[in-house]
């Protein structure tokens, strides 16, 4: 790329990259060099996961079948936002992927936290809060809102701990659910997720 392509934008990380073209031409003619390159050092590109994407936003509103990738866990494809003058716009930008989201759900999961009812709300918040501030950090960086639906998993979770624990919430999934949203309201700092705005206590 640097002997060749000097002048195309292009990073990587591991196996993957992204190349930035100007145009559909130049991406095909790209596609056919970087191919035959690999090929002259016994590498073959992967065909599933090698496309040409057109970034589709305001400022380019053409159509092509290919208008997302994933990349570092984030999808990248068209999406609104508002400028700082609270205009709405159509951007091309990145959030944490289904893949990396499903990921995390099942690292939730995993904890197995609604049956450890010998430990109390402070003590799971210890447990899971370096975690939960290391994905907030990381995919938080881009299109924060995305990462409502995956921590209202959480709370979920947080729900079904709370009506085993407590006899009077036993059964109870409406009342266990508007428990833990007063904790929210009164302990709004005790998970690193409760930060977030619109994660409510529970579906």
């Amino acid at each position: 790329m640097q002997r060749q392509y000097p002048q195309i934008p292009f990073e990587r990380y591991a196996d993957d990259g992204i190349c930035h073209c100007w145009s559909k031409t130049e991406a095909e003619r790209l596609r056919v060099a970087i191919e035959r390159r690999f090929a002259e050092c016994g590498l073959e590109l992967n065909l599933q996961k090698t496309k040409i994407v057109y970034c589709k936003d305001d400022d380019r509103r053409g159509n092509y079948p290919e208008q997302k990738f994933d990349f570092l866990g984030f999808t990248f494809r068209p999406r609104r936002a508002k400028d700082r003058r609270g205009r709405l716009f159509v951007g091309f930008s990145p959030a944490i992927s289904n893949k990396a989201t499903k990921s995390i759900c099942d690292t939730m999961r995993r904890w197995q936290l609604h049956r450890r009812t010998d430990k109390s709300l402070d003590d799971l918040a210890r447990m899971v809060n370096p975690v939960l501030r290391g994905w907030i950090n990381y995919y938080g960086s881009f299109y924060k809102s995305a990462l409502y639906r995956v921590f209202q998993h959480l709370n979920n979770i947080l729900v079904r701990w709370a009506s085993r624990k407590y006899k009077r919430l036993k059964g109870y999934y409406q009342r266990a659910s508007q428990w833990l949203q007063g904790v929210m309201h009164r302990q709004s700092r005790l998970f690193a997720h409760w930060q977030l705005s619109q994660v409510k206590a529970g579906q």
